[in-house]
């Protein structure tokens, strides 16, 4: 028997006002695709904003497509938070013909990270300690980000996840604070 096989990617970008989201399905010709909607239920929302989209989609979701934004909108970009969206994508019969995702955002994380980065004064010569000591705690923090990531949308463990994901944000907040 044929069917859709449906996949979405959201890839982490560092535009923190903008999450983008693509549809990476494989579509049988045997069988019509309709009634295609994009599920969004944002980190601390029950309730899921839906996005009418075309197949083959790759879609750029604002803050105000999320709801989260309700004036200036298409003038002015507010961010999206970091945390865990759960996304889902259906084809008619929709009940029957969805993916659902757990998504762990973490541009505003990664954007403090490379703040940070920055600032380490690095050359091409092996650094002193005190640099070393730094870029070790900041390959640390990245690991955390990355573990907790693959908490949320591989072990789909999202309080795990959040938790590994607070942590990394406490101490990238630390190395900031010592950068003042």
């Amino acid at each position: 028997m044929a069917n859709h096989i449906l996949s979405l990617e959201v890839p982490t970008v560092l535009n923190t006002c903008v999450m983008t989201v693509m549809d990476t399905s494989v579509y049988t010709d045997l069988i019509p695709v309709v009634c295609e909607t994009l599920t969004i239920t944002v980190p601390g929302f029950t309730s899921s904003v839906e996005l009418s989209v075309n197949a083959g989609f790759i879609q750029n979701i604002t803050a105000c497509d999320l709801g989260l934004q309700t004036t200036d909108c298409n003038v002015n970009y507010i961010d999206i938070p970091d945390g865990v969206y759960i996304i889902k994508y259906s084809v008619s019969p929709n009940d029957q013909v969805y993916v659902e995702y757990n998504h762990l955002r973490i541009s505003k994380a990664l954007n403090k990270y490379n703040k940070i980065l920055c600032g380490v004064d690095v050359n091409a010569c092996d650094p002193p300690f005190a640099i070393k000591e730094k870029l070790e705690a900041l390959r640390l923090i990245f690991m955390y980000l990355q573990a907790a990531k693959s908490k949320v949308e591989t072990c789909h463990e999202p309080q795990k996840g959040m938790t590994l994901y607070n942590y990394a944000m406490k101490l990238l907040n630390k190395m900031d604070c010592i950068n003042c």
